[in-house]
């Protein structure tokens, strides 16, 4: 019979306001109860000091991007000559070093209040496009690592089958390709990760320009059959929008909307520069999007019409993307301050939808519309920021949102709980005992040090 195991938190979000007191009974795996107005720990109850929120999701994450953190910051550039860098990382990724850095990239994830993730995964055979003796041998290395780490992933094994309209592969993206949208299929269908229990299996469009116009519906069959969510990388670049009209007389979201792409079960990466029409095709056919702040102000890239997203009907979601930080809650911050940048005018989102979209949102957008909140049937998935940090000291625990929203980060993060089990605790992760020598050491493995 499973046993129940209570949190107290000393003050708790539960969407929109935060409650002092509040005991979060957990039973295998979810919340069974959440009783407010518990002003001292019950008998035996692990004790969260600070604010408890829903565990964060990171709905956009490339694991291996993190070995770039800093090698990329040199000198000036564009998002292509940063494409140049991190062909050089992954040409150097096996199953097994990716498996050792993906495992602290998602440890460091726990530690900053994640989750889960989703892994847009391409990396998918060795140099030149051999595939291992198991074909999804990358791809068991990502859900390995995150059982690993103790989060959940829902892997966006990505189609990436041309480097531009009607280009073959270039010699780096060759392990990117399974050489036809088929053969991709028949890979990943044929996938049953050993932990499934934390696994979910979507798809992903890597974008217009590497995967053909005859091939999209394909990829969309594929996740509608298994009710899976689909991801796309759109128009992250001008570039990206220019190239799409010269080969197909339209945008890159009027072509996927062509072939059947857009829906509820269907995320738009970044989606920065879009026209009135793109932004209504989204909306109108409830496609989510996620927005990339960090990644996207570090590469150039532009900002996108989130506000606008929204108002026409599209979920918004965030992911940390290239990891040139991981912090869901500067995500957020950055992309109403970004919003306020680019309008001149504050207060595009409350706090508490911030938050949604950092945490119940997110989930959705990774296939687990189960997690997110703190009630009663859902995942046992929350973290806790203090609120007694350099940064969040002073405001009131009624203001905890705006708090964590507009001043904290990761590093106030102390506890993190996945499925009822315990994996940050005060600030450690409990599975992987130092962080920061895993991260530094799969690094240098992977890079030689350079």
């Amino acid at each position: 019979m499973p046993v129940t195991v209570t949190y107290w938190a000393e003050h708790a979000w539960i969407d929109p306001a935060v409650e002092p007191g509040v005991a979060i009974e957990v039973s295998d795996g979810r919340i069974t109860a959440v009783r407010t107005e518990v002003p001292t720990p019950p008998p035996g109850a692990v004790t969260l000091r600070g604010l408890t929120l829903p565990g964060l999701a990171n709905a956009h994450s490339h694991a291996f991007h993190r070995a770039l953190r800093g090698r990329t910051q040199v000198g000036s550039g564009t998002f292509w000559t940063w494409r140049d860098v991190m062909y050089q990382a992954a040409q150097n990724l096996t199953p097994d070093n990716y498996f050792a850095l993906a495992r602290a990239v998602y440890a460091e994830m726990a530690l900053a209040g994640i989750t889960s993730v989703g892994e847009f995964h391409y990396v998918h055979h060795a140099p030149g496009g051999t595939p291992y003796g198991d074909p999804n041998a990358m791809g068991e290395a990502l859900t390995e690592a995150a059982a690993a780490a103790g989060i959940r992933i829902t892997l966006l094994d990505t189609v990436y089958l041309s480097s531009g309209f009607g280009e073959p592969p270039n010699r780096h993206q060759l392990r990117f390709s399974d050489g036809t949208v088929d053969a991709w299929a028949d890979r990943l269908s044929a996938f049953k990760p050993a932990d499934a229990g934390d696994v979910r299996i979507g798809a992903a469009v890597h974008s217009v320009r590497a995967v053909p116009a005859d091939a999209l519906a394909t990829v969309a069959a594929w996740a509608a059959e298994r009710d899976a969510p689909l991801h796309v990388h759109l128009s992250e670049q001008t570039a990206e929008n220019d190239a799409c009209r010269a080969a197909h007389g339209c945008t890159p979201t009027r072509l996927l909307a062509d072939h059947g792409v857009l829906g509820p079960r269907t995320t738009a990466v970044h989606a920065t520069h879009l026209t009135d029409e793109d932004i209504a095709l989204l909306g109108g056919s409830g496609t989510g999007t996620c927005m990339c702040p960090t990644t996207e102000r570090d590469l150039a890239d532009g900002i996108g019409p989130a506000a606008a997203l929204q108002r026409a009907g599209s979920p918004l979601s965030l992911g940390s993307d290239s990891h040139a930080v991981i912090d869901l809650l500067e995500e957020a911050r950055a992309m109403e301050l970004d919003e306020r940048l680019r309008t001149r005018t504050r207060g595009h989102w409350t706090a508490a939808a911030l938050l949604r979209a950092a945490s119940a949102d997110g989930h959705a957008a990774l296939g687990r519309p189960d997690a997110g909140r703190l009630e009663a049937g859902a995942l046992a998935d929350f973290t806790t920021l203090a609120l007694d940090s350099v940064r969040t000291a002073g405001p009131p625990p009624r203001l905890g949102a705006e708090t964590a929203v507009f001043a904290g980060t990761g590093a106030d993060i102390r506890h993190t709980v996945t499925g009822g089990r315990h994996i940050v605790r005060d600030g450690v992760h409990q599975l992987v005992p130092d962080v920061p020598r895993a991260l530094a050491d799969s690094i240098a493995a992977l890079t030689g040090g350079r």
